[in-house]
């Protein structure tokens, strides 16, 4: 690709391309977003389709795993000295491009698309965290009641997360489908002895909790007992 102008309008929308420019003289790397601009854009789809390089990513799941880039070494911003790295990403579950700008030469493609998925990470975890915990809609007027609901939502998302890994096929599921398919689940709680067992009533999913292999619980303040499930 050859060297075009970059608009301005980066990712946070907190910072300029002086400020990069800032970080760069301090010898501070940064990877951020770039605005796809209509020309941007246009000059992206006129690209031979051998400009466009396949790469793998190491992330869950089959979903996004393989993207291709093309890069530019040497694109311009506004205000910023010199030349910059600009990375044209497709596969990454949008419409358009995503566009990354970095000073950093040394990293490889796959490795600065990897550092700025963490990002996207996050995001999609708050996404999740307000579409199944409603954690945007905290309305209690007690500062310690909305302190717990956040603390406990964060439970709540951790605990779906280490279920998801133990669920054959459901690695990237969201909270939402966990709770619908396994978490929503009749049954009844038997005492039995020195144990407590959770019998879910029979249901599609049951096979695939049966092939998680959920461990047996020793809960301290059950006076030791164990927790175990059972499926119909």
């Amino acid at each position: 690709m050859g060297s075009r102008s970059l608009p301005r309008g980066l990712d946070s929308k907190l910072t300029t391309h002086a400020t990069l420019a800032e970080l760069h003289a301090r010898g501070i790397r940064f990877i951020t977003l770039g605005m796809r601009s209509a020309k941007l854009l246009a000059a992206l789809e006129a690209l031979p389709r051998e400009a466009w390089a396949p790469v793998s990513l190491d992330r869950p799941g089959s979903s996004h795993a393989r993207v291709k880039v093309a890069e530019d070494p040497a694109a311009t911003l506004s205000n910023y000295p010199g030349t910059i790295r600009q990375l044209a990403v497709t596969g990454l579950g949008h419409d358009r491009p995503t566009i990354i700008i970095t000073n950093d030469a040394a990293m490889t493609a796959r490795a600065v698309i990897g550092r700025y998925a963490h990002r996207m990470n996050i995001e999609a975890r708050l996404a999740e965290s307000i579409r199944s915990f409603h954690t945007d809609s905290l309305s209690s007027a007690v500062p310690s009641n909305v302190d717990l609901d956040v603390a406990l939502s964060v439970v709540a998302s951790a605990v779906c997360t280490s279920l998801r890994r133990r669920l054959a096929g459901y690695a990237t599921a969201t909270p939402d489908t966990l709770q619908r398919r396994f978490l929503n689940s009749p049954g009844e709680v038997l005492k039995r002895g020195g144990e407590i067992v959770a019998r879910l009533d029979r249901k599609t999913y049951n096979p695939v909790l049966r092939q998680a292999d959920l461990p047996v619980t020793v809960v301290p303040w059950w006076g030791g007992r164990a927790l175990r499930f059972e499926y119909e």
